[in-house]
């Protein structure tokens, strides 16, 4: 294993580490989405100390993963681990507590172990991203079979994205309900299977021995999800009581045909009436993108306004005008044989005209480069970088995400996009999101862009987010996945009869985690060890 520590925080580790490559600065450089530091937030919302590892380590198999966690049980150095630490906008790799030893877990297991075409799924370790999963298919002849789903950004991990539950665009979108068996090194060092890959493979007399993590998993692992006996998958998604090695993920057959396009919306007050057609036409995970998006995307925002203040509607259309654009933009894809596609469409695209002033567009009808040209790409599941130019919107441009689910209705969708603008407006900030149509619900995602260099910047989007999650907890909607900074927040707010989901969780994590040591406070989880009220974040 390698290790790099920044020479600060936890006293003792090097002594328990031994292997030391490259000792690391307190104040590391922010880097880049690719080339991201490891002991910080590079989106860093408070000031850059304040969530910081004191080491990283990087193992380099399943066994070394299983003796860190088993001596950080003997020492008591608490855990951060991650896939490759693109979490942007969450987090990145920081761990929650402070001088945590973050474990990188795909510096080295960066495997994909199979590819199964008949059963169209993949097994990978931590490392590989979905670029790599998509060269693979093409290096391999496979992508006229084998689709996979991409986030907005292809350099995320395969299997980090999926435990926090991140999401996607083409029918494949949810990515935790993609996910088929996971081997996790448990708290105790122990290595555990989930759902059939509980089942060993048989082994034929005289094969020779092999390492455990390196046995082949029971045929089935990766086909059926459940295996015998209660469903345990759901602990070690967005949880701390494991860390996932292996991860088996569906993959999407070859449609047949694809076709990408672009439904803009004059008005802002359209929004509602796109939803409400939305919802019973839903075939993939589409888009609803506000004008400022694809901005962003398209320059910064001097290019648009010499004025720092919030664009108001005359910019907003202004803009609009200039990019060819709506107030609102929807960007979906059809699936499937050129009569299917085309079927489709007509409905499509009759029900959408109900909307005055929508037009139609497909890729190829804009030569120009634009936003569409990009989402042609994500929505057949080949990975692109373009989506981070929008962190060019201010200088030293950095972002946090807010994500509230709602229902899919016009009402609710204006309702929770005038609580959330009238609070960025209050804040001096743009209003920058997009609606995720999922299958029964929306994941809005407001991108809060910040110049993280300004202190009074941050304050700004520290003030927007924390009023945010009150404000929409006070309507009945919660957040879905969260920056470290406001993890303890959104985790009160799941307070039902007396908090008894918080109870139940920190009763799972005190038992399986007597020491406390895997990713404590991760999703405002703290074990006994660690009192609540002494580390949580109040703001």
């Amino acid at each position: 294993m390698s290790f790099h520590t920044p020479c600060c925080g936890l006293q003792g580790s090097v002594t328990v580490f031994k292997s030391i490559d490259v000792c690391m600065h307190l104040y590391a450089p922010d880097g880049s989405y690719l080339n991201q530091p490891y002991a910080h937030d590079p989106h860093y919302l408070l000031e850059k100390d304040h969530l910081l590892a004191s080491a990283v380590i990087c193992p380099r198999s399943v066994p070394e993963v299983q003796e860190i966690v088993k001596l950080s049980n003997q020492f008591q150095i608490p855990l951060w681990p991650i896939s490759i630490g693109r979490n942007s906008g969450y987090g990145g790799a920081a761990p929650r507590l402070r001088g945590s030893v973050v474990v990188d877990l795909g510096r080295h297991m960066n495997r994909i172990l199979e590819v199964n075409v008949e059963g169209a799924y993949a097994l990978v370790e931590p490392g590989v991203t979905f670029k790599n999963l998509h060269d693979y298919l093409v290096q391999h002849n496979l992508r006229d079979k084998l689709w996979i789903d991409v986030p907005d950004l292809g350099g995320g991990s395969v299997m980090g994205n999926c435990l926090e539950r991140g999401v996607g665009y083409t029918p494949y979108g949810d990515h935790w309900m993609m996910h088929c068996g996971m081997e996790v090194v448990l708290p105790n060092g122990e290595l555990l299977r989930t759902g059939m890959g509980a089942m060993p493979q048989p082994r034929n007399p005289g094969d020779k021995p092999v390492r455990l993590d390196e046995e082949p998993g029971n045929k089935c692992w990766q086909l059926f999800p459940y295996g015998f006996g209660p469903y345990n998958d759901g602990l070690f998604s967005q949880g701390s009581v494991g860390i996932v090695t292996k991860m088996g993920i569906w993959l999407m057959p070859n449609p047949g045909g694809y076709q990408a396009y672009l439904i803009t919306f004059p008005k802002e007050e359209d929004l509602h009436k796109a939803v409400d057609i939305i919802r019973p036409l839903r075939l993939n995970v589409p888009t609803i993108r506000h004008i400022l998006l694809d901005a962003a995307v398209m320059g910064k925002k001097s290019d648009y306004t010499s004025s720092n203040e919030p664009i108001d509607d005359a910019g907003l259309d202004a803009i609009a005008r200039k990019l060819n654009l709506g107030r609102w933009n929807f960007y979906g894809a059809l699936y499937g044989p050129e009569k299917t596609r085309n079927m489709l469409w007509g409905i499509i695209k009759e029900a959408f005209s109900a909307v005055e002033g929508a037009r139609f567009f497909f890729p190829e009808d804009i030569q120009e480069y634009c936003v569409l040209h990009t989402r042609h790409q994500t929505l057949q599941g080949i990975p692109t970088f373009d989506e981070l130019k929008w962190l060019n919107w201010v200088p030293n441009g950095a972002h946090l995400f807010f994500s509230p689910i709602s229902k899919i209705s016009g009402d609710d969708a204006m309702l929770q996009y005038s609580v959330t603008k009238k609070r960025c407006l209050e804040a001096g900030l743009d209003f920058i999101g997009t609606f995720c149509v999922g299958m029964r619900e929306m994941h809005h995602i407001v991108c809060i862009i910040f110049d993280r260099k300004d202190p009074a910047s941050r304050q700004k989007a520290h003030w927007l987010i924390k009023t945010l999650i009150a404000d929409c907890a006070a309507h009945g909607w919660g957040e879905y996945r969260t920056h470290l900074a406001l993890m303890d927040q959104i985790a009160e707010t799941y307070n039902w009869n007396s908090n008894v989901l918080m109870r139940f969780n920190e009763t799972v994590k005190n038992a399986l985690d007597p020491k406390g040591i895997l990713a404590p406070g991760k999703n405002g989880i703290w074990p006994s060890s660690y009192p609540r009220q002494l580390y949580k974040l109040y703001g």
